[in-house]
């Protein structure tokens, strides 16, 4: 795992290098330009984090968070605001333990997405990662809307050595789901990850979808262990947000996966998305290798971000 992990540091690190540089340049000429702590200097950090992506609530947060600190501290040098702003995104940002509960239970996870954010694909490097972990793991492709997804989702069962359970394109996505429900209790299954349409501008048509998914679930395993996450691209930055709390109103979402944040300078979004949704971000994908999705660590991207090894 070690070796892993610094891996993937340094794709981060590499990942994030856009957002980096967008957060750096402004956050260098902040906190060696200003002599002192002063409006001025608040609004100029303001601007910088804004202009990251973190949007204007949790930038509000973080920065009313450092006016406290340096109050209480009485600090009067700029320089010494940058750790504490640095802390102060990490507490906010961090995951905690028990998000990952349903790794170690007979669980159900529906991932919901709209089409070209990287959905399918997550389904398929999760299911990888599970069966690598040695849990029994069957995927639904109850994804029937989209002919290529069902495609898409076979190749990667094939990748991954899991079994899935299929219907034709245009199929009930309910009826894949009961499917693979029973294929889940017969062969005693640890995890089921289910493919789901993400047809947002039809947003009426996808919430009878997903509760029809989900009586099929209370239905058949009321037992099992609910997870359902929503998938974003990272490249979209605030439209991210504004997809995930359009998912946020039609289902109950336990955790964020944001995919393509190599190659953007908006990864502040993640920050963003996580604080206003109060929804934790869970993984993280950068890159196209099954390994490179990642659980997500607040520190490790946080310290990515902002270019701190420790």
């Amino acid at each position: 795992m070690g070796e892993n992990k610094t891996g993937f540091f340094s794709k981060l690190i590499k990942g994030l290098s856009k957002t980096r540089d967008s957060i750096a340049q402004g956050f260098d000429a902040i906190f060696s330009g200003f002599s002192s702590i002063d409006e001025d200097f608040y609004e100029e950090l303001e601007e910088t984090l804004i202009m990251a992506d973190l949007g204007v609530r949790t930038t509000v947060e973080i920065l009313d968070n450092l006016k406290i600190k340096v109050k209480e501290n009485k600090i009067k040098d700029p320089m010494e605001c940058r750790d504490i702003l640095i802390n102060s995104i990490k507490e906010q940002m961090d995951v905690n333990e028990t998000a990952y509960e349903f790794e170690n239970k007979k669980s159900i996870i529906l991932v919901i997405g709209v089409n070209g954010v990287g959905k399918t694909t997550t389904v398929g490097k999760l299911a990888g990662q599970l069966k690598n972990q040695g849990k029994k793991v069957i995927i639904a492709a109850a994804d029937t809307f989209r002919a290529a997804a069902i495609e898409q989702l076979t190749e990667w069962s094939h990748r991954a050595n899991v079994d899935i359970i299929a219907q034709k394109e245009g199929s009930d996505p309910a009826a894949v789901v009961y499917d693979a429900v029973s294929a889940f209790k017969s062969r005693n299954a640890d995890v089921l990850i289910c493919d789901t349409a993400g047809r947002l501008h039809n947003k009426k048509n996808l919430m009878e979808e997903l509760k029809k998914i989900n009586r099929v679930i209370e239905r058949e395993c009321p037992d099992a262990y609910r997870e359902t996450l929503v998938v974003l691209d990272g490249t979209t930055g605030q439209n991210a947000l504004a997809q995930a709390k359009e998912f946020n109103e039609v289902a109950d979402i336990t955790g964020i996966v944001i995919t393509k944040l190599d190659g953007t300078a908006k990864g502040g979004i993640a920050i963003a998305i996580q604080s206003e949704l109060n929804v934790p971000v869970k993984y993280i994908g950068i890159g196209e290798q099954i390994d490179d999705l990642q659980k997500f660590n607040a520190k490790d991207f946080v310290n990515a971000l902002f270019q701190k090894n420790e």
